[in-house]
């Protein structure tokens, strides 16, 4: 008979351990990258790296309450329902009454702390469709539309308002989220080469828009988007304005060379790059840190994406499955966007750098992923091992 083993002897700490390194670089990069101005400008330079410390004990908290969790506690749909619904709420009251940063409104000031509710739709987003397309594996198969249809419009409402707000990165990051989950779920894999033909042609076709009409065609509040369409062909073009972020995002990466200035002996943070501690969060690690360093830190978070999938692909149940698929998914959308603005790949989107960039939403939320993902990865080698 088999032994009731503690779930804690079932850690996987081939997940946690990276997770836990991030969080700790992360914070050390935020007060370097923060702590130059804030002195300068007469303010306590630890009240960054302060403020993202509490949500991070706050992350750790969330985690092992996850981890305790039974997996069955996951699938119960009220409790979903019930999360999208405060989302909902949260989102209209955003959108109305919400704190405005670089024109748009994505956060709600609560107690002197400042949360972004898109960013807790991504996993939100992530959870529902897992449940909903594990239970409705017959129904993907045999008539894929009309099983995802209604997920489908429940999630991409609450998109479309991230998108009014205006966060189109966020938006995207969902968008995007989306897609990953359905093609996951067990559909033909020929829909995998229509969104993967579909997505080239659209994004070509886009960019030719855009170059020839010269963003006219978009509205006047929009215009921010064509900026960034036109900027990142060319920063150079427009070094001094539209361009800047950009190229003192080089300069930041081209300042690093292998082995980096040093930690603390940032050039570009000191006023030259602006959002240094979020959005260009990487650049600084280049910069002073090397891109031998930079290129270790990307290994971490590639091998522990690389574990939740794997995570994923093993487990024996479709929604567990499809949750961890999802997560990973996510992670590495968000690597690919962060990286392709800063590199200039992609035009820029505001998305943060996961783990290293500042912000407690994005934190909270990555790590409520991660909690996700310990608690599966215990539940399928409980259910491997033959454990109760």
């Amino acid at each position: 008979m088999p032994k009731k083993v503690k779930k804690r002897h079932l850690m996987d700490y081939t997940i946690l351990i990276p997770y836990l390194i991030l969080c700790a670089l992360g914070l050390i990069m935020v007060y370097s990258s923060t702590s130059y101005l804030l002195l300068e400008n007469g303010q306590n330079p630890m009240s960054s790296v302060i403020n993202q410390s509490v949500f991070w004990v706050l992350s750790l908290v969330a985690i092992a309450l996850l981890y305790k969790m039974k997996t069955d506690v996951l699938k119960n749909q009220r409790l979903i329902m019930i999360a999208f619904v405060v989302l909902g709420l949260l989102l209209i009251i955003v959108l109305f009454f919400g704190k405005e940063v670089n024109g748009a409104k994505g956060w709600l000031t609560i107690a002197g702390f400042s949360i972004q509710p898109a960013e807790y739709l991504k996993i939100i987003a992530i959870w529902y469709l897992s449940l909903t397309l594990a239970n409705r594996q017959n129904g993907v198969q045999k008539d894929f539309v009309g099983s995802i249809k209604r997920p489908l419009a429940l999630v991409l409402g609450l998109t479309v308002i991230v998108a009014i707000l205006p966060d189109f990165g966020n938006a995207t990051v969902i968008f995007l989220i989306v897609l990953v989950m359905l093609l996951a779920s067990g559909v033909n894999y020929y829909y995998t080469w229509i969104v993967g033909i579909g997505g080239i042609g659209l994004s070509i076709f886009v960019i030719w828009l855009m170059n020839v009409t010269h963003g006219k065609i978009l509205p006047a509040r929009l215009q921010y988007i064509y900026s960034r369409f036109s900027i990142f062909q060319n920063p150079f073009a427009d070094e001094l304005d539209k361009g800047h972020q950009m190229v003192n995002g080089y300069y930041a990466i081209f300042n690093g060379g292998l082995f980096g200035r040093g930690l603390g002996n940032s050039i570009q943070k000191k006023g030259f790059l602006q959002e240094a501690q979020t959005d260009f969060i990487f650049a600084i690690v280049v910069e002073e840190l090397g891109l031998i360093m930079a290129v270790l830190i990307l290994a971490l978070l590639f091998f522990m994406i690389a574990r939740i999938i794997l995570v994923g692909i093993r487990s024996s149940d479709p929604f567990n499955s499809l949750l961890c698929i999802g997560i990973g998914g996510m992670f590495l959308i968000q690597v690919f966007i962060n990286l392709g603005g800063i590199t200039g790949v992609i035009p820029l989107t505001g998305i943060t750098f996961p783990f290293l960039s500042q912000g407690g939403s994005s934190l909270l939320m990555l790590s409520v992923c991660v909690g996700f993902v310990l608690n599966i990865s215990a539940d399928e080698k409980r259910k491997s091992l033959g454990l109760y």
